[in-house]
């Protein structure tokens, strides 16, 4: 019998993609102290997406320590530009000073996924994708943010590019699935390799 597969997240996002891929999953939320990992490994000097796979090693291990025979995916992303890793706005204020600081340049998202089984990490891997923003006004940065709502908090970067966020962007170098939090073709090629999917 194939091992259980489980995503250690909330993500409605991630949730959705696995769904469109045929992938079959339960859903259980790491209990982990995300920014206490994020900030001792910003302490440390980890690059940005070092953190994103140790994040989501966290996760995957905090679930497979709870369900040590499924294979458990963990995910986490992380934002960067230049050296400053930016975390999810707390306010539309923030998502607004946020998108300014972002207007005009390139700025990264590393995804990072790792999958666990009793307690020990099986894979992981990152992949990036680069995100050039283009020249933004701050008055429509405004009426951008008021027409998108609060949605936007629970994203990193205060855009969903699966929405109106794609009016922000002059060039993106990435696949679609590293933007929304998951690196779906190497994860399911993984899968295939460990025969939880048909291949």
């Amino acid at each position: 019998m194939k091992p259980d597969l489980i995503l250690a997240s909330s993500s409605a996002s991630r949730q959705m993609l696995m769904r469109n891929a045929g992938l079959a999953f339960s859903a259980q939320p790491a209990d982990i102290d995300e920014r206490a990992i994020d900030a001792e490994l910003e302490k440390q000097g980890a690059t940005p997406d070092r953190i994103a796979v140790e994040l989501a090693k966290a996760k995957a291990l905090a679930v497979s320590a709870l369900n040590p025979e499924a294979i458990v995916l963990g995910c986490d992303q992380t934002m960067s530009l230049g050296d400053r890793i930016y975390h999810k706005s707390k306010d539309m204020a923030e998502a607004h000073a946020n998108l300014m600081c972002l207007s005009g340049k390139t700025h990264r998202l590393n995804c990072g996924a790792a999958l666990a089984r009793n307690g020990e990490i099986i894979w992981d891997v990152v992949t990036i994708a680069d995100m050039t923003v283009r020249h933004l006004d701050a008055a429509f940065v405004h009426r951008h943010l008021e027409r998108v709502g609060p949605n936007v908090l629970s994203s990193v970067g205060a855009y969903q590019l699966e929405g109106e966020g794609i009016q922000l962007f002059t060039a993106i170098n990435g696949d679609y699935f590293t933007i929304l939090g998951l690196p779906l073709l190497p994860l399911l090629t993984e899968l295939r390799e460990l025969g939880l999917i048909d291949g």
